[in-house]
């Protein structure tokens, strides 16, 4: 009989050595600075860092308030099997944000001078310390399921902790915690868009709105349930975790609705401001725009408001990825594909500042898969993240 010697997954070795990689890609950035590492200039001081870790990172996150607001405000009980894996993926996001923003900031050993020099006028304070504090919010949210792993162990230095302590204590404050993160995530999630309102100038007419704010907030809202579709299909492929299909279809008929409201505010604002021939004349940056239209809205509203489509989970898989691609899209759109730049100055990424996203993002990967072996993730824990107080 042949024995299989392997115990590590070749995925696990693959995301490890990405890891690894970023990790050395790092420590080289903090030894020989920005220059030496990326291809950031006076020309263009917002690169893939920022587009990506950054913007398309907390917006991607957006998964944790939206289904903690579902599950625990709007009482939709069905919905407490993806409650885990979705504030899992939050607090993960706004962690790597955070490392991320720590590799960017040309000085980032002053990255705490926020907390002690408080300039309210400024959306990146806001940011800042609505991103801060809700990282903590969601570590919170998250921990009974490291109490209830940890309350089940038979390691005796383990068990003589009394786990049950703390859970109750979280149990206590579940609601208030669920609704700081929703204010926070509200916040904040407007604030990035509230940042591209000081470049009137940079930033292309067919995205620069007074109403960036909202349409950040609501695009946020709309690729959270989205993102959760994405991630529990690829989980339950991964760990078995197969969930119910009335889960997948009731998220991709809210998805529906809420990219509805986002789709009409665009229209309706490129009218009120007289720019909405832009679209049809304003070459290249039109191509862009439709680009991320047709992807992460049209399309998607069309099938998720397909009842064949909504009965299917290959469908709502690769209908719900076309949303999170063009959350992606749009955030690069409004954060460096239509952002102007000075004459004489070129951009594109240098590998390093490749090999330093795609290493955060295998790091998160690596926590979800071990998370999923050491802790209890499945659908069977329906009492999601937070155990619900109310059922007790």
């Amino acid at each position: 009989m042949k024995i299989n010697k392997r115990s590590i997954p070749v995925g696990t070795l693959i995301l490890t050595t990405v890891v690894l990689i970023g990790l050395i890609t790092m420590i080289l950035r903090y030894i020989n600075g920005l220059g030496a590492t990326t291809n950031l200039s006076d020309g263009r001081a917002w690169g893939l860092w920022i587009s990506f870790d950054l913007y398309c990172g907390v917006a991607l996150a957006a998964g944790g308030f939206t289904l903690a607001g579902i599950v625990y405000i709007f009482r939709r009980e069905k919905y407490h099997a993806v409650a885990r894996p979705a504030i899992l993926t939050a607090f993960l996001g706004y962690t790597l944000v955070i490392l991320a923003l720590l590799v960017d900031l040309g000085q980032p050993w002053y990255i705490w001078r926020f907390l002690f020099n408080w300039n309210i006028h400024s959306p990146m304070f806001e940011v800042s310390l609505c991103v801060m504090t809700y990282t903590i919010v969601l570590a919170l949210e998250f921990s009974p399921v490291v109490f209830e792993a940890l309350s089940k162990s038979d390691l005796p230095i383990i068990k003589r902790f009394k786990w049950q302590i703390p859970m109750r204590i979280i149990r206590a404050i579940q609601i208030p915690l669920v609704i700081a993160g929703i204010v926070l995530s509200t916040l904040h999630q407007s604030s990035l868009g509230s940042m591209l309102l000081m470049m009137p100038e940079t930033l292309h007419t067919l995205w620069y709105t007074p109403i960036l704010p909202i349409l950040f907030l609501n695009s946020a809202i709309a690729v959270g349930p989205a993102m959760v579709m994405f991630e529990s299909t690829l989980s339950s492929r991964v760990f078995g975790h197969r969930l119910s299909l009335d889960i997948f279809s009731g998220l991709g008929k809210m998805t529906a609705y809420i990219l509805s409201v986002y789709l009409l505010l665009k229209i309706v604002d490129l009218l009120a401001r007289g720019d909405l021939t832009l679209i049809f004349t304003a070459y290249p940056e039109n191509l862009l725009w439709w680009g991320e239209m047709v992807i992460g809205a049209i399309l998607p509203i069309v099938l998720f408001s397909m009842p064949s489509v909504r009965q299917s989970r290959t469908w709502l898989f690769w209908t719900a990825t076309l949303v999170v691609v063009g959350l992606i899209f749009n955030r690069f759109n409004v954060s460096m594909l239509a952002l102007g730049i000075r004459p004489d100055f070129t951009y594109f990424p240098y590998w390093m500042e490749f090999a330093v996203s795609a290493g955060l993002v295998a790091d998160a990967m690596l926590v979800i898969w071990l998370a999923n072996r050491l802790l209890p993730m499945g659908p069977g824990n329906k009492e999601g993240a937070i155990t619900e107080a109310g059922s007790n």
